[in-house]
């Protein structure tokens, strides 16, 4: 076994279109219709790519999930756009958001396979259970399944794409001109599935890429989502607003994992963190104010009152939430973003004029408002800490606020000798140290021993 390495810093850019504040897309630098410009995240992905990030993570909406008069929504479907992110870039990570409420496993797992093999082993896979009613209706249904099904169900798809994904081993694919055989039979497995769920028979029509098969991502925070992360996920999206609570995230979550029989550190825990970047702390915070008041008020309203799963009329400006918040919808709604606000709010005692302030008018993730040193403090704060082994990158605008992270923000985490100057692999697993995994008749591919 090698040497132990120093332990690696993760960064990823979340690309939610114009930026993580809702009001980014009116400042005057801003293109109203970057949401649907391919252009747009190529140019992100490029940006982010000089500055070494891991990823550049898309999420996705099977429905129009946020008050569309007021701001741009997610609305390109993220494998698609990320074809053409892979063919406009060569090392950054390519992530992308697909739900296993409203999909198939066998179109999940082909189209995945595919963005890995075009992009020569850079695609991820986030995993999630979409808990919103316009989604549900999209599809059919008038509720949304009940937060165990939706669970269960995640489960058995995510395990039915690996074994997809591993259906063909390392050497089924021949190619042999002379013989005139193509592909070796006896090494392309069909699934042979039929669960409580899905029943797939046959076989992926794709081999493994560079990386084996896609990384799998999940973000969930419930009982119910860290065990999904425990058993599948090779690294999580977190919504921590403290560091103490951070940092007991990433050892529940490792624990839960070693029960699966996986080793320390098995799951990277990239913390959620919106940038708010100014050269002084008083342009920073200037910034911020700006930005919040250019966002309606109504909107910030309604969007709070949405993640709470309260009437909006129950929310008074200047008063503190109300106390003995049940989870949203019985306990059916999103438990990682209710649970994330709800901290802010009481740890500092916000009313919820102060509240919105301090989101950003955003849902849950945390924010930090400063300079590129003290933004660096806090990340390397947590980094070497144990609260988080990387963070996924909201700016408050787009591009800009990328700008302002990768040329102020990162050189000082190079500096510190905590984030790298150049690629080390060409695949997304490489990037995250994460072994390639076996495939059928084989045994994974280790990554290189990291310091703790």
């Amino acid at each position: 076994m090698s040497a132990s390495l120093p332990r690696q810093l993760h960064l990823n850019i979340n690309a939610l279109h114009s930026g993580f504040v809702p009001s980014a897309w009116r400042v005057a630098e801003a293109d109203p219709r970057a949401f649907i410009d391919v252009n747009h995240y190529v140019r992100l992905a490029q940006t982010a790519e000089r500055a070494c990030l891991d990823a550049i993570f898309l999420a996705d909406n099977a429905a129009i999930s946020d008050q569309l008069d007021m701001r741009p929504i997610t609305a390109l479907e993220p494998t698609m756009l990320l074809t053409s992110v892979a063919a406009a870039t060569t090392h950054i990570g390519l992530i992308a958001t697909a739900s296993t409420s409203y999909n198939e496993p066998y179109n999940i797992a082909r189209r995945f396979a595919t963005l890995d093999l075009i992009s020569g082993g850079r695609a991820g896979w986030n995993i999630v259970t979409t808990a919103d009613l316009p989604s549900a209706r999209n599809f059919g249904l008038d509720a949304v399944p009940q937060h165990a099904e939706r669970y269960a169900r995640a489960d058995e798809f995510a395990t039915l794409v690996k074994s997809l994904w591993n259906s063909w081993e390392d050497d089924a694919l021949v190619a042999d001109k002379a013989s005139g055989r193509f592909v070796d039979l006896a090494k392309v497995h069909p699934a042979q599935h039929r669960g409580r769920f899905f029943g797939v028979q046959g076989a992926l029509n794709l081999p493994r890429s560079a990386q084996g098969h896609p990384v799998l991502v999940q973000a969930g925070a419930s009982g119910d989502g860290r065990e999904l992360a425990a058993r599948h996920a090779e690294a999580v999206f977190s919504a921590s607003q403290s560091f103490e609570e951070s940092r007991a995230y990433r050892a529940d979550l490792n624990e839960r994992a070693a029960r699966y029989g996986r080793g320390p550190n098995a799951v990277k825990v990239l913390a959620g963190l919106t940038t708010i970047i100014g050269a002084t702390e008083s342009e920073a915070l200037r910034r911020r104010d700006e930005l919040v008041d250019l966002i309606p008020w109504r909107y910030s309203l309604n969007r709070l009152a949405g993640t709470l799963g309260v009437p909006v009329d129950s929310l008074h400006p200047d008063a503190r939430l109300p106390a003995d918040l049940p989870l949203p919808n019985d306990g059916n709604g999103n438990h990682t973003f209710f649970h994330a606000t709800l901290a802010q709010a009481r740890t500092h005692g916000y009313t919820v004029r102060e509240l919105v302030r301090a989101l950003a008018g955003g849902g849950g993730h945390r924010v930090i408002v400063g300079t590129p040193e003290q933004v660096a403090d806090d990340i390397t704060h947590w980094f070497e800490n144990g609260a988080a082994d990387g963070f996924n990158l909201m700016p408050d605008v787009l591009p800009d606020g990328l700008e302002a992270f990768t040329e102020g923000v990162v050189p000082i985490l190079q500096r510190r000798g905590i984030f790298r100057r150049a690629y080390e692999g060409a695949t997304l697993r490489g990037h995250l140290g994460l072994a390639i995994p076996a495939g059928r008749g084989a045994r994974a591919v280790e990554p290189e021993v990291r310091a703790a």
